[in-house]
């Protein structure tokens, strides 16, 4: 997985209007008309959104006849998805981590203070 990738993807989902559409195509193909009929823009602002998506590897044109269905990509999602888990593993990590110091430091006895509340040696 490429930084870039990984970066033209998040960039693409970035937009509300554009992450209504993949949210649209994940129930199945849909055509630019319909993929539009929910918005109040234009065509070819609906076409530039599909084109960002496009070369962000999370949807697909295709070509039946007259229709030009869009389709998503589910191989953007798995790699979103595989950033995800590797990010989330390395914080589970540290945490853990943290959580071995913290029981070894309550392990520790406390040091006893004299009467004049300084530290013993």
């Amino acid at each position: 997985m490429s930084a870039e990738s990984l970066d033209s993807i998040f960039a693409a989902l970035a937009d509300p209007t554009r992450r209504a559409i993949v949210a649209r195509l994940a129930k199945g193909e849909a055509t630019v008309l319909e993929l539009a009929a929910p918005f109040e823009i234009s065509l070819p602002a609906i076409s530039r959104h599909l084109k960002v998506l496009e070369r962000a590897g999370l949807i697909s044109r295709g070509r039946d006849a007259q229709r030009r269905p869009c389709q998503l990509r589910t191989a953007a999602l798995d790699e979103i998805t595989r950033w995800a888990q590797h990010t989330r593993e390395a914080w589970n990590d540290r945490f853990d981590q943290l959580d071995d110091y913290l029981k070894k430091l309550q392990a520790k006895p406390p040091k006893e203070k004299r009467n004049d509340g300084r530290k013993k040696s």
